[in-house]
């Protein structure tokens, strides 16, 4: 007997399984685009085509967010699934831009894109005055479509321009950076809190550039919802995969979690709470060109509040006072 009703089945494998609808879209819309231009309907994918090329800079410049989208009643159905929370330890000033840190990536990052891409768990009436903006890969927004309905949810490019823009324009902006990227996707495992960090100090020198305030954030229970299968470096798969982030941009993850039906197991996450909890802002001075000296002192004081963050609250959230957090 199947152990949820909402939503229904396949709405639900699509909705947690984003990644794979982008897939869908790149695979099937775009060939049936070019198929339609030696139609009597050409002239529906002609306007579209140059709507895309006239439209090319806006994700680098602030996005397009649409309120109606981040509020689809949808997003609470992903919510409750789980259920998915935030937890604020600090006010965010508007006057002020913020660079956050999310952590851990996770396989599919649904703490962050519900947190912050949508409005199912209040982030406005959370964080009043904050516009949010989660950081993806540029690529998604090279697809016809995805790259609409991206910028509606406020979810901009990971390139340097699009988030200088952000940071240099208005305030009130915090733009979230997956600072482990997708290689953290490989250390999703389980009761597992390891971070890919350690040389990863990019976004600590554009926030020195910007004035921009760091804040540390973390997502517990990302690592649980799915079992993954981890493959040794000498093995073919591992090289498959190594293969695969070179030429997609991001790795081909081997993972199950739960069926539709009780006991079974499938590719649904296994409905397990996930909590973002949102740090206290790190306070960084405006440096046009930073030294990596002082690139380093920051990057240090932000591992040190990251460090601090995590073991405040990850016994509140089913760690044990003995877990550690690996910076790789």
């Amino acid at each position: 007997m199947p152990c949820f009703k909402q939503p229904k089945h396949f709405q639900t494998f699509m909705i947690l399984h984003w990644p794979l609808c982008y897939l869908v879209i790149f695979w099937i819309v775009n060939p049936l685009f070019i198929y339609l231009l030696f139609t009597s309907l050409w002239l529906l994918p002609t306007l579209y085509f140059v709507w895309y090329f006239l439209d090319w800079k806006t994700p680098e410049q602030g996005g397009r967010r649409s309120a109606w989208v981040r509020n689809w009643y949808i997003w609470t159905h992903v919510r409750d699934y789980f259920p998915i929370m935030i937890v604020k330890t600090k006010d965010l000033s508007p006057e002020h831009n913020y660079l956050m840190g999310v952590h851990p990536h996770g396989l599919l990052t649904y703490g962050a894109f519900c947190n912050f891409c949508t409005e199912a768990t209040g982030f406005s009436k959370i964080f009043p005055g904050i516009t949010p903006h989660l950081a993806t890969l540029s690529y998604f927004f090279r697809i016809p479509l995805i790259r609409e309905y991206l910028m509606a949810k406020g979810v901009c490019s990971v390139s340097q321009p699009a988030i200088d823009y952000l940071l240099s324009h208005d305030t009130g902006n915090l733009v979230g950076i997956v600072v482990g990227g997708v290689g953290e996707a490989l250390q999703s495992v389980p009761n597992t809190t390891t971070l890919i960090i350690q040389k990863r100090k990019g976004f600590v020198r554009t926030a020195l550039q910007h004035g921009a305030h760091l804040v540390p954030t973390f997502t517990f229970g990302e690592n649980d919802v799915f079992n993954q299968v981890v493959f040794h470096q000498d093995s073919r798969m591992f090289k498959f995969q190594s293969w695969f982030r070179r030429t997609v941009g991001f790795y081909f993850c081997v993972f199950y979690g739960r069926g539709f039906r009780r006991g079974s197991t499938g590719l649904l996450p296994y409905p397990l709470p996930i909590t973002t909890v949102v740090g206290e802002p790190l306070i960084v001075p405006k440096i046009e060109k930073p030294s990596q000296e002082v690139v380093d002192k920051y990057h240090a004081l932000y591992m040190e509040a990251l460090q601090k963050l995590f073991d405040q609250h990850k016994t509140k959230h089913g760690l044990s006072e003995t877990q550690k957090l690996l910076f790789l």
